[in-house]
Formats: C-alpha cells, sequence, structure tokens
C-alpha cells in the first residue's frame, strides 16, 4: 500500500497546490504520520537505527577487557528503497547482490585465554576467535551456486577490508560443514586464513562502516597504538539478513560490529604488595587504558553507554571479604571499601541464575550523551585491597598437539581435561540428558595432511575406551590431493564425572610442486584451529526484569541464548623442503654460459676490420721499462729474445678468416637449437 501511495505524490502535491492552505497541512500530516516524511521527493526513513557501547571488565591477571559493541539496522528495501541514511551502503549491496543470510568475518591478533579471561560467557564463546582471519556465510541460493557465490564474495570482501581473503576462493581452503559447526542445510561455507596479518590497514575500513567513523563517540576512543599494544584483538562483523527470505517476517538487515580488545593498564606495577605476596589489583580509568577521554555521543546514534561489568568470581570473592571485614559495611559492593568508582552509575543489573535466583555478576550502566569537551566522560577503578579471583570455565578445556617426529608421519592429539562446573549447569545436565556430557567438535585439515580416520582412538581417563561407546556421531571427508581439505565433525557423549579424555588421528605428510609452497616454507605450514563446543550449555546471561535492559543491543546480545564454544591452538606442521637454492644455482650458470656465447657473437660481429692493426702497432710503442723486464726474462730462461713478426698487409684481414666465420657459424647454430628445443 505504501508503495501505491508514494506513487501517487505528483498527482497528491497537484491536488495540494489546487486547495486551501488548511487541506494542504493536513495531508502532508497525514503524509508524514502515515509513511514517514516525504519532503522533496526524498522520503526521510525514520527506522534505521544505530547504537554504540563499551563493555569494561577487570580480569583476574591484572588485565582489562574491552569490548566495543556497534549495531546497525536497516529496514526492508522493498518497503523502504534502496537508498540509506546510517547503515553503510556496501554491506546492502554485499547482501542483495550474494544473497546472504549470515556472515561472520573476523580478523584476530593473538590467542584468547581461555583459563585467564574465562569461557563460559557471551564474549568468549561469540567473540574469541582463532588467530588470523575467519569467514563463514549462508547462502539462499540452490546448493549448486554456493561455491560460485563463495568465491565472489571473498573477492569483495578482500578489497573492501584490505585482506588476503581472496586467497580461500580456492577448493582447497574452505569446507561446507554438515552440523558440528552450525547447522545450515548444505548453504553454509567456512574458511580461515590462520597466518594472515593483522594491522591497521584492516580496521580502517571496519571503522568506514560506522556513520561517525573513529571521529566522535565511543570509536573515537579506538587509538591504534593503544589498541594494537595489547595482549589480544580481535574485529568482528556480523550481519542478519532476511532480504531474500521467503518465510516470515522481513526484517531487513542487521550489523554488527565488535572490537575485543585485552589491555594492560600502564600503572600495573606500581601495584603494592601485601603480607599475603598478593599484587594488588592496578588502578586504570579509560584514558590511562586508551589515552583519551570520551567527548560525547555519536550524532546519529540513538543510544551510546558505558558499561562496567564484575563477574560472578570476582563479586563472590568481593562478599568473602565483606563478611570477613563487617566494619567496612554491607550495604553494597562498593560500600565494602574493595574499589571505588570515580563515576556515579547511572544504573545496576544483576545478573539472575535461573535456578538458584540469586544474582551472580554485576554490571554498572553509565549514559555518555550528556558528555562534552568541557565535561569528559572518564571512568576509573581504584582498588583498595588485594582481590583474587577466577572466571568461571567451560565444561571442559580443549587443548591440541602433535606427536610423533620426522617430515613423513606424525599424529593429532585433541585433550579435554575438566573444569569447575557450576552447580545449576550440572543439574541443568544430569536432569535434561541422564548424566551424559555433549561434546561436538569440528576439525579441517589441509589436504597435504593426509590424516587416516580409522586410526582414531579414544582415551577416557587415561583408559583406551571403545570408539563406539564414546562417538555417537560422526561425519567424515577425506582430502583430496589439490582439491578439497579434510573434514572431520563428531559427537562425544562423556560421562558426566569425566576428567579427561583424549582423541588421537595418524597422518601421513604429503609433497608439494615447488611452486605451492610459500615464501617461509621453512617455518612450517598451519593447520586451522578447531572448533569444540557444549550445545547442553547455554552461555547467555539472564538480567533482572527491566525494559530497559532490552532496549539496549549489548545487553540483549548477551541474554540471546548461545552454546559454549573454544577453539583450539593452530598447530605447526613442518613438511619436507627442497633445497631452494639449487634453482639459483641452475640460473647462474644459464646466464654466465649464455654471456659467453653471446658476448663473443657480439664482440666479433662489432668489431672493425683494422683494428687489431691498430692494437699491433700501439704494442710497438711500449716503454723502456717493460722492454728491460722482457730482456731481463729472457736472459733468466736463457733464451735469446726474439722479434715477433709483423703481419704483412698482403695477409688476409681477421675479420673474413675462416675461424671468426666458423665461429658465427657455430653461436647462430647453438641460438637457434636453444629456441627450437626451448623456447
Amino acid at each position: 500500500m505504501r508503495k501505491n501511495t508514494l506513487s501517487l505524490y505528483p498527482y497528491l502535491m497537484a491536488q495540494i497546490l489546487k486547495s486551501n492552505l488548511l487541506l494542504s497541512l493536513l495531508l502532508l500530516l497525514l503524509l508524514q504520520l502515515s509513511y514517514g516524511t516525504y519532503v522533496f521527493g526524498s522520503v526521510v526513513d525514520q527506522e534505521e537505527e544505530f547504537s554504540e557501547e563499551l563493555l569494561l571488565k577487570p580480569l583476574p591477571d591484572r588485565k582489562v577487557l574491552s569490548h566495543f559493541h556497534f549495531e546497525s539496522r536497516a529496514p526492508p528495501s522493498n518497503t523502504h528503497g534502496r537508498h540509506h541514511h546510517l547503515f553503510p551502503k556496501a554491506i546492502s549491496q554485499l547482501v542483495k547482490k550474494f544473497r546472504i543470510k549470515e556472515m561472520e568475518l573476523s580478523f584476530t591478533q593473538g590467542r584468547w585465554r581461555y583459563e585467564q579471561w574465562g569461557g563460559f560467557d557471551p564474549i568468549s564463546s561469540n567473540n574469541a576467535k582463532p588467530p588470523g582471519v575467519e569467514l563463514w556465510a549462508v547462502f539462499d541460493v540452490p546448493q549448486s551456486l554456493v561455491d560460485a557465490y563463495w568465491k565472489n564474495l571473498t573477492h569483495t570482501l578482500s578489497g573492501l577490508f584490505c585482506a588476503s581473503i581472496n586467497f580461500l576462493e580456492s577448493s582447497t581452503a574452505y569446507s561446507s560443514p554438515e552440523w558440528a559447526f552450525r547447522p545450515a542445510s548444505g548453504n553454509l561455507r567456512y574458511g580461515t586464513l590462520p597466518r594472515e596479518a593483522v594491522c591497521t590497514e584492516n580496521l580502517t575500513p571496519w571503522l568506514k562502516l560506522l556513520p561517525c567513523r573513529d571521529k566522535s563517540g565511543l570509536s573515537a576512543l579506538m587509538d591504534r597504538p593503544s589498541v594494537y599494544r595489547g595482549f589480544y584483538h580481535a574485529q568482528r562483523l556480523h550481519l542478519f539478513s532476511t532480504e531474500s527470505d521467503s518465510d516470515g517476517l522481513d526484517s531487513g538487515i542487521v550489523l554488527e560490529q565488535t572490537l575485543t580488545v585485552v589491555l594492560q593498564p600502564s600503572g600495573w606495577k606500581n601495584g603494592k604488595s601485601y603480607a599475603g605476596k598478593t599484587n594488588m589489583q592496578p588502578n586504570w580509568s579509560i584514558s590511562s587504558i586508551f589515552g583519551r577521554k570520551v567527548h560525547g555521543k555519536c550524532l546519529l546514534a540513538k543510544s551510546s553507554n558505558v558499561y562496567l561489568q564484575l563477574d560472578e568470581g570476582l563479586v563472590c570473592e568481593l562478599k568473602n571479604l565483606q563478611k570477613e571485614n563487617a566494619e567496612y559495611g554491607i550495604n553494597n559492593l562498593e560500600s565494602e571499601r574493595s574499589f571505588e568508582l570515580s563515576v556515579n552509575p547511572d544504573k545496576l543489573y544483576e545478573e539472575m541464575d535461573s535456578l538458584h535466583g540469586k544474582g551472580s555478576s554485576v554490571m554498572y550502566k553509565y549514559s555518555v550523551e550528556n558528555c562534552s569537551d568541557s565535561q569528559p566522560f572518564d571512568l576509573g577503578l581504584s582498588w583498595k585491597v588485594p582481590v583474587v579471583w577466577f572466571n568461571q570455565q567451560a565444561p571442559l578445556r580443549a587443548s591440541r598437539f602433535l606427536m610423533g617426529s620426522g617430515n613423513e608421519r606424525g599424529a593429532i592429539a585433541i585433550y579435554l581435561r575438566s573444569a569447575d562446573i557450576s552447580e545449576g549447569a550440572q543439574s541443568i545436565n544430569a536432569i535434561g540428558k541422564g548424566c551424559e556430557l555433549q561434546v561436538d567438535i569440528f576439525q579441517v585439515v589441509p589436504w597435504y595432511i593426509k590424516v587416516y580416520f580409522h586410526t582414531l582412538q579414544v582415551y577416557v581417563n587415561q583408559q583406551p575406551r571403545a570408539v563406539a561407546e564414546i562417538v555417537k556421531k560422526i561425519h567424515v571427508s577425506p582430502s583430496k590431493d589439490k582439491l578439497s581439505p579434510g573434514v572431520m565433525e563428531m559427537i562425544l557423549k562423556l560421562p558426566c564425572g569425566v576428567e579427561s579424555a583424549a582423541l588421537t588421528l595418524e597422518f601421513d605428510k604429503g609433497f608439494l610442486h615447488i611452486d605451492e609452497y610459500p615464501p617461509d616454507a621453512n617455518q612450517g605450514f598451519d593447520i586451522p584451529s578447531a572448533v569444540v563446543s557444549f550445545p547442553h550449555f547455554d552461555a547467555s546471561m539472564k538480567f533482572s526484569q527491566d525494559d530497559s535492559s532490552k532496549k539496549s543491543p549489548l545487553l540483549s546480545k548477551f541474554q540471546e541464548k548461545s552454546r559454549v564454544l573454544s577453539y583450539t591452538e593452530v598447530l605447526l606442521v613442518p613438511l619436507t623442503t627442497p633445497d631452494f637454492s639449487m634453482p639459483y644455482n641452475v640460473l647462474t650458470i644459464t646466464c654466465t654460459v649464455f654471456a659467453l656465447y653471446f658476448g663473443s657473437l657480439l664482440n666479433v660481429l662489432w668489431k672493425r676490420a683494422g683494428e687489431e692493426e691498430r692494437l699491433l702497432k700501439a704494442g710497438k710503442k711500449t716503454s723502456r721499462l717493460s722492454q728491460l723486464l722482457s730482456k731481463l726474462i729472457a736472459k733468466l730462461r736463457g733464451r735469446s729474445q726474439e722479434p715477433k713478426p709483423l703481419p704483412s698487409a698482403s695477409a688476409p684481414s681477421s675479420f673474413v678468416s675462416p675461424k671468426v666465420i666458423f665461429k658465427i657459424l657455430l653461436v647462430a647454430g647453438i641460438a637457434v637449437a636453444w629456441q627450437h628445443y626451448f623456447g
């Protein structure tokens, strides 16, 4: 109906001009209330939204987690047209051209430390990515066209983000997961580049997708030296689209841009020491971490908030300190004098446990809408007592390593060891799944690592077990030489009280053509990280019932159901490499031979006929010293010095001698033969 009304706009304008002023105002008001503001032939769409949020979180190892979250929403194009005011046009064109339903692209430097930084929260499950580049996409096209759309998408993203994503176009670099990574009915493609270097050339195009870029708002805190000196940083782009979805409601495009950085406060070495030899947590502020303050929000942002999160382990430790030091007061956490905030929060959110109804983590909310250049926002946290705590971990900690030696054979081992599981998670698992722990594993290996999947061995609590007892479902796609990588997907059913579990797979190392070796072949070849997930464990956070928490995109994202997921290490496999100096030696010898032959040919062709006579005459004018030396040498040898006869004038010139002609013919013949056989 909206399209029909907008198509009648010239007719309505003509009727307005013919009518009186009061009727004109009524018609304009009707158009504005029903279909948006329509001024001089352009629709000002009021449904596009952009929000910016920042989450700060102290970590147990005296570091600070900074998580930027930007969200842009575009309405459906079939009702609002193709023009956008806030949403990046490049992303909109990308979705429409390649018919993308869901896509995620991440650039990561460093590795997420699950033991120190946590593995059971939404940030570690959704934003902790493997080193390098990770890209996966779900297409809304027939399955026969997915590969073609994937290759075009990689080239487009490579130019858009100034990266080597186009290397993922090769069939040896991407795979098609069935169900272990995420279900997508065959339209999902997944690829990684573990050795891709991440720098400011990737961050700058990412910032250009924001309405205010890095000129104002929370994005202005992204100082390049501050971001890239961190221990870990991952920039992520996730979009979800229903533009081409024929079922259900059409909600347009939702673009999420996140930047997760783990930084070390500059003054952490000045922490005090106590009798227990425990260092004080460092005092920090936004200006000390990023070197800048928040001078206001982006003018195009609907909301701009900063959150300070204290996780469950820290809150429990502070409550224990509260009981031990009753003289500090028991009103709230801050009144315990364990820490002090430089700015009073606007609101307080408490995470609710669905089973016990008790609070766990705490989140302080700050609004930066009223900040200005004269009154910038600079949140600071000062500790007054030493605090030691541990973040909540995943049910099992996953690690991967290589076994064996030599350049011919080896084995891949995936090791799972138990971690502290919360009471709530144990209860859910025990009641709902009959005391079984389900673990999904997804692993991709390059084609030159020839894995023998029939050699799979399973160990539970360091005891060998039958594969059929532990592996309930498995899907294997063997690699093909120079065509496709090897893919392994499996579901493990482990007992609840398992302490450790291990999987081993044997493999042989293949041989590559000399053109397939990278420039740094002696460094080794990378095997991408394996994905280990726990589908029966939920990493979401449930806050107290409040409408304001639903309006926040960051808090809404935290409350969405998402399974606990972690990545293993990237393996470095040494392969047999040829002697790359041999081609250099061959080229050197060949060039020397060619120089001798062609040098002689050019010397003969360009030499003049009377040049030899001129050289002989010049030889007679030698110095007396050289003559005396020659006579002395002749006497010492007991021989008389005889003058060399001069060539007669009637002798034929060397230019037309048979030897010269023979040399010319020989060199010409060699050149013709070389051109015939090797040209």
